[in-house]
Order: structure tokens, then sequence, then C-alpha cells
């Protein structure tokens, strides 16, 4: 039987901390916190959202790293590795993220554009029609309208196609060197945004609206739900993106040590951008002397609306738009790298093919199928309902049944929590089973219910009335679970080894002895 090729490993784990950090910092930091908080209890929001990051992030991350590390592979092969039974969950979260990467690009061709519009200010006084009918030509009544924007079309393939470049030379010396210096250029650029936002006048009124705490919001079961919605969403657990970039690491890492880094480094840049908005937006307030009900959104429409009317009236607002939409994209993708990743390293596990081969195919077909429906009239309905739709039916439900069926039905808690054990100095011993098996499954379920039953009872303004509209979200559910059994049935590369590489041992009364693992052939690493 011939060996399998030596699995990329990260050269160090700052470099691994770069690529981490760049992946769960994402759009949603900047979009999605700063609305939740203050839907949600403002200021006392924190206290779920703090609860949700130890007991549900955290432990959902250890589980992610955990399976990773300890199985060496994508979804697709840790899970075979487990059970060959499990394998079709490892496909399910592999095509999850191919379809995310389809149209997660289009949010970023979106902030390119918007990041040369604000030199000019280019949206004039109506951001609202500029994006919606002279920048989207929004058509949100048809299926598909065939009508390609023709620069939009070409700016999202030259992203795709540097981006492919990237993911070509490896994770170390892509994606690893880019997001050494992609990472903290972010980071340093929203610092310089939060400063600028909090000189502006009124920004507190933005920021008093943010943080004054509603007490009563914490009776509300809801309340607690936000906080672990947010935090899921946020560090993007469960659905194979941590579990790929986690095959990657040494086999001396501390995972757990590691994890917790990597969610207070996503949490504290969220408070960050939750600042720097709701400061964006306290200004905005001062401004029209509206009320901050009356301007506080989220999603697209915060970010090509709302930030746009801030950008048009504060002083100086070209150079702070330019920095604003230049970390919008900078913020996406880096996140790009670790959502394609794993169908790139899936298909690399099952069917041998090179590293520069699996970015082509794989790289070409999501590239296809994003220029096929998102640079064109009908592209932002294509690009929300397929958001919602796999949402609801692949991420969180795949979570769900992840946890059940491999934690609980596989027995793999114990085993992964003393896989963690033996390499981290962070023990999970107790809290952990409890957390990851028992409260964020219960949560992750009364969510999928939640998210169905609005799917099935809209409200009666917004959202998309078009029953043919929606064939969107359902023929994406469709195919992720057909593809996932068809990739299941597909041959295995010859000479793949389904065996997992044996436990690390750990000695209670010696733990500087612990970091001990022998291979097949009784070497000792």
């Amino acid at each position: 039987m011939s060996k399998s090729p030596t699995r990329e490993v990260w050269s160090s784990r700052t470099v691994f901390l770069a690529a981490a950090i760049g992946s769960a910092i994402g759009l949603g930091n900047i979009w999605r916190f700063p609305y939740i908080a203050y839907k949600n209890g403002g200021g006392s929001f924190l206290i779920p959202y703090i609860v949700a990051l130890v007991t549900g992030g955290v432990a959902m991350l250890f589980f992610d790293y955990a399976i990773g590390h300890r199985f060496r592979a994508a979804p697709p092969l840790a899970f075979a590795r487990i059970s060959r039974f499990a394998e079709p969950l490892g496909w399910v979260q592999t095509l999850i993220t191919f379809f995310i990467a389809v149209y997660y690009m289009a949010v970023l061709a979106w902030a390119a554009f918007y990041t040369f519009f604000a030199f000019t200010t280019a949206w004039g006084d109506d951001p609202d029609t500029f994006f919606m009918q002279s920048f989207l030509q929004a058509d949100t009544k048809s299926v598909h309208t065939g009508t390609f924007l023709p620069g939009l079309t070409l700016v999202l393939a030259l992203i795709w196609v540097v981006l492919l470049l990237v993911m070509s030379f490896g994770v170390e010396n892509g994606v690893g060197l880019v997001s050494k210096f992609a990472v903290p250029t972010l980071v340093v650029l929203f610092l310089i945004i939060t400063v600028r936002a909090l000189m502006l006048p009124g920004s507190s009124e933005g920021l008093n609206a943010l943080f004054t705490p509603d007490w009563a919001a914490l009776t509300d079961p809801q309340v607690w739900m936000a906080g672990y919605g947010q935090i899921f969403y946020s560090l993007a657990v469960g659905f194979g993106i941590m579990l790929t970039q986690a095959s990657y690491l040494k086999r001396r890492t501390d995972i757990t040590t590691t994890a917790w880094t990597v969610a207070f480094a996503n949490s504290m840049f969220e408070v960050f951008a939750g600042i720097a908005v709701f400061s964006a937006l306290g200004f905005m307030v001062h401004q029209s002397g509206l009320p901050i009900e009356k301007v506080v959104t989220s999603g697209v429409g915060l970010a090509f609306i709302a930030f746009p009317k801030i950008i048009s009236t504060m002083p100086g607002g070209a150079f702070f738009g330019v920095l604003f939409f230049g970390s919008l994209f900078l913020a996406g993708f880096t996140s790009m790298f670790s959502i394609i990743e794993v169908p790139i390293s899936s298909c690399m596990d099952k069917f041998g093919w090179s590293r520069r081969k699996a970015v082509v195919l794989v790289g070409a077909s999501a590239g296809f199928l994003s220029l096929l429906l998102l640079p064109t009239t009908t592209g932002l309905a294509a690009l929300d309902i397929m958001d919602s739709y796999i949402n609801i039916f692949g991420i969180v439900l795949v979570s769900l049944v992840t946890l059940l069926t491999v934690g609980w039905g596989l027995k793999m808690f114990p085993v992964l929590s003393r896989h963690l054990d033996a390499i981290s100095t962070i023990r999970t011993r107790g809290w952990w089973i409890v957390a990851v098996g028992v409260l964020t499954p219960t949560i992750l379920l009364l969510t999928f219910i939640g998210q169905v039953y609005s799917l099935f009872n809209p409200p009666a303004e917004g959202g998309y009335s078009n029953p043919q509209l929606l064939v969107y979200g359902w023929l994406v559910s469709l195919l992720i679970y057909l593809g996932a059994l068809a990739l299941t049935y597909a041959p295995w590369k010859k000479g793949v080894d389904f065996q997992a590489p044996k436990e690390f041992t750990f000695d209670s009364e010696n733990p500087q002895a612990a970091l001990v693992l022998e291979t097949k052939e009784g070497e000792v690493l």
C-alpha cells in the first residue's frame, strides 16, 4: 500500500494564529455584532455574549480543533477515520463552505468598488438609490434575469484569480504569509477608524445607545439565544473551517490555549467594531436629528447605505470611507482563505490531487457559479436567499447532527477530551463535555426550530414573496445533501489510510513528559 503524501503544517503557532484570527474576523464582526448587541439589551448583552463565548464558542472551537488535530485531515477523511458512516457529515460541511464561497465573494467585490467610490463619494446624496439602482440595478422579483453587470463581473473575476493564486502556494507560503501581514494591517486600519469615529460630534450618543444596559432583557430567552447565535456565526465553528485549519497544526501544539486566543481576539475585534460603528451612527443622529432607532441597521444596509450617508457628511469623509471599505474588503478576503480551503483540502484527501490541481478545479467550479449568479441584476436576491437557507439547513443543522452522532453516538467526546488534555495547558475535564455535549446541542436545536418557523412564517413586510425566487435556497440545500452522498460513494484515492494516528499519552505525575506520540513504526515524535 502506498503511503499518503506528508500533510502540510504551519511553521509556527504564530502563523496559525494569524490565519485563524483572519478566518474568524469577517464581515459579521463589523456589520452584525453592533446591531445584535443594540437590539438585545445594549451593555447588558455582554453578559449572555460572554457566557456564550465560553460555554458555546470556545467549547465548539475545542471540538473542531480536536478532531482536525487528532485525525489529521479535512472533514470527510477526519470523520471517515472516526467511522466510515460519519463521512457524509464531512462532505456536508465541505459543500456548505463551497457554496458560502460562491456568494461571499460578491460582497468582497462590492467592498472593492466602494473603496474606490469613497474617494469621490460617488454615491451622492442618495446612497440607497445609488446602491440598489445605479450600482446593482437590483431586481428582487425575478429568478435570474441573465443581465450581467460588466464592471462587477470583471472585478469579481479578478478577486477570484488573486485568491486562488494565494491558495496555490499552500497553507504556509500562501495563506500563512498573506495572513501575517493582512491581519495586523486590518487591526491597525480599524483602530484608526475607531479613533476617528470617537472624535466625531455626537459619538457619545451612539455609544450610550450601544452600551446603556437594559437589565430586563436578561430575562428574555431570545437575548441569550442571540448571544449564542452571534458567537457561532462569528467564530465559524461547526462546519469544517476550524477543523481543517487545525489539521495543519504540528503534533505538539497547545490546542486549548490557541482556541482561547482565537476566540478572545475575535470578540475584542467585535467590541472595537461596535464602538466604531455606533460612534459613527451617533454622528449621523447628531447631524440628522433622527432618533437612533431610525438609523440603526445591520448587514448590507449598514455597510453600503448607512455608512455612505455618514461618510458624505463627516469631515474628511473620503479618507474615512476608504479606510472603512478597505477594512471590510480585507476582513472578507482573509476569511475567504479558510472558507475555500475546506473543499480544496477535502478533494486533495479524497482524490489524491495536488494542491494546485485542487485549487484550479475547486476554484474554477466555485468561481463559475459565483460569476454566473452574483454579478447580475438578481445577484442581491440570490445572495440573501442562499445565505438564509445555508445557515438554517446547512450550518445549524449539520452542527447539531455532528455533535449528536459523532460526539455521543460514536462516543468521541472522551477521546477528544483526552487528546486535548494530553497536549494542552488548559484542561477540559468536567466542564467541556457538558458544554459541548448538552448545552450546545440544546441551543442549536432551539435555534433550528426558531429559524425554520420564521422561514415558513415570514413577516408581513420585507423578505421575498416570490415562490420561484426561493428555488435558490431549496436547490442549494438539496445540492448540499445529495452532493454529500455522491461524494461519499466516490472512490477514494489508492492507498488512503483510514486508521487514525495513535493517541497522545498523558502522565499525570509528569506533565512535561506528556507530549509523546508513537507512530505505527514505533518512532517517538
